[in-house]
């Protein structure tokens, strides 16, 4: 599980590092420089293009980041490649460590060139084999201008691959936003642990590739104070050691899945499906008595238990009752695929949200039917885990979905610390909360996952994992990552365009595979 860094907490580390561990600006910044340009030149190997003789055109600024680019420019020159530097600003403007870190570079042979006139710049550009753009890293602020905004329009327009060091230029650390123009790359090298600006927004697609650089903090002081990861195979995996022989279908757990309606079976069916394939033990769909011979005949392992329905084949307000009485000896209860919105309804699982003793899964219609009613989480006599898109977390909140996606880590964060829930904010890079306030970001999952049944499908396999006894934080995290990796496995079979939820399913026998192999 790596660690997440806003700028400022990024800044704090390197304080830490230089007061209290005793490392010299100037070594921190020599060993990021170098470790940038040994994953250079191992990318370079694994593309077949040795790196003696190749063409290297590091564009820099007058900062931090230009500091690094001149210490990565002097040793790629040692690894036998052909480095350039450009220069956005004058080089009397460049002082501090990373003007110390100029003159090695002019000491090394390496003559710094101005950024010319644009015709010039770009033809230089045009000949490289790579360039490195260490414009602004981190600590910029607000829409590059000047010659910072020439040189990343002159970048971009090369049409060359791009390493990006510590974060594209023009993105910002904190959130992925960019103002203007912003660095496109096809690598980034960034220093000491993730930048949320990597993970999140529209810096999640310019990073491109992401490697972090170790810059000689200890990896201990490196996690310190650090509320916010990226979730790995390894985190998963210990959660599924090997089944014992005497294992039966008890000891995987029995869900209790309320879900379905007139014309919302498959929601069931599909929820269903996905808890038996996620190695859930028993299955039981409570539905709507009319909708019971259905959802029976799609999914064959799971039983079925009718319920009370409204004049719409809803679930009725005395369903209340029932379920209640059928979660007595379930493990875990997962509500909301495909229940519908009636009036009645939506107030069986309000009410089942607030009283049940049982960890639940929350998810779809569940989660419209919590909107303007949130305290009945906090006042939930056991685990509550919520599944929302953006829209839903928008309605449970009252606000706009722009306002959700502003901030998507802050926002989880607020959402489960305030709410005693644990949550997970669908979409690219899920974001995963807990009620004590660590959020963690999901790596895994594509944009043909954008199909309808999906989300029903992490519904199954988030109460399959609670049924299976998971601590709700890491049943989520799993059911997250599983999902994700699932429908990677499904688009790489149908491809993105295709993939529909089934896929989905039909993939988590080899997620469960490969998350053992990655996990190694």
């Amino acid at each position: 599980m790596q660690g997440v860094f806003t700028a400022e907490e990024m800044r704090r580390l390197d304080r830490r590092a230089i007061t209290e561990l005793g490392i010299p600006g100037a070594t921190l910044m020599e060993n990021a420089g170098r470790g940038a340009a040994d994953a250079i030149v191992a990318g370079l190997r694994a593309l077949g293009a040795p790196p003696r003789g190749a063409r290297v055109v590091v564009v820099c600024g007058k900062g931090g980041n230009g500091g690094d680019g001149f210490v990565v420019a002097r040793w790629l020159k040692r690894r036998g490649a052909r480095p350039s530097v450009m220069l956005a600003f004058p080089s009397d403007e460049i002082g501090g460590d990373a003007g110390r870190k100029l003159a090695e570079l002019g000491r090394a042979g390496i003559r710094p060139l101005p950024l010319e006139d644009d015709a010039a710049a770009a033809a230089r550009l045009a000949r490289a084999d790579v360039v490195i753009d260490a414009l602004l890293g981190i600590g910029s602020r607000g829409a590059p201008e000047g010659n910072i905004a020439r040189a990343i329009t002159l970048i971009n327009r090369s049409a060359r691959p791009v390493v990006a060091l510590d974060i594209p230029s023009g993105v910002s650390a904190d959130d992925g936003g960019h103002q203007a123009a912003a660095v496109q790359a096809v690598l980034t090298l960034t220093f000491a642990g993730l930048k949320r600006g990597l993970i999140t927004g529209p810096g999640a697609a310019l990073a491109g590739r992401v490697r972090v650089i170790p810059i000689g903090v200890p990896d201990v002081e490196v996690a310190r104070g650090v509320t916010t990861f990226l979730l790995e195979a390894r985190d998963v995996r210990r959660h599924f050691p090997p089944r014992p022989r005497g294992a039966h279908k008890g000891t995987y757990g029995h869900l209790l899945l309320v879900a379905g309606s007139l014309g919302k079976t498959g929601a069931a069916a599909l929820s269903a499906a996905s808890a038996m394939r996620a190695g859930g033990g028993l299955v039981t769909v409570a539905t709507p008595l009319s909708q019971q011979p259905i959802v029976a005949s799609l999914v064959l392992e799971a039983m079925t238990e009718p319920l009370p329905e409204t004049a719409a084949r809803t679930i009725g307000l005395k369903a209340r009752e029932v379920v209640a009485e059928l979660a007595t000896s379930r493990d875990a209860v997962a509500v909301g695929p495909g229940i519908g919105l009636d009036a009645e309804t939506r107030q069986v699982a309000r009410s089942l949200v607030a009283e049940l003793r049982k960890p639940m899964a929350i998810d779809a219609d569940g989660l419209t039917a919590l909107a303007g009613h949130l305290k009945a989480l906090s006042a939930a006599p056991a685990a509550r885990c919520l599944t929302p898109h953006p829209g839903e977390m928008a309605r449970m909140l009252e606000t706009g979905v722009a306002d959700v996606e502003r901030d998507r880590i802050e926002c989880v964060r607020a959402f489960a610390t305030c709410h005693g829930a644990y949550v997970v904010l669908k979409g690219a890079w899920s974001v995963i909360g807990a009620p004590d306030g660590r959020v963690f970001v999901n790596p895994t999952g594509n944009p043909g996952m954008a199909s309808g049944g999906t989300g029903d499908v992490l519904t199954g396999m988030l109460g399959a994992f609670l049924a299976r006894g998971l601590e709700p934080g890491a049943a989520l995290q799993a059911s997250v990552f599983l999902h994700g990796l699932a429908g990677d496995i499904a688009a790489e079979r149908v491809g993105e365009e295709s993939l529909i939820a089934r896929d989905v399913i039909a993939a988590i026998p080899e997620a469960f595979t490969r998350l053992r192999v990655d996990a190694d």
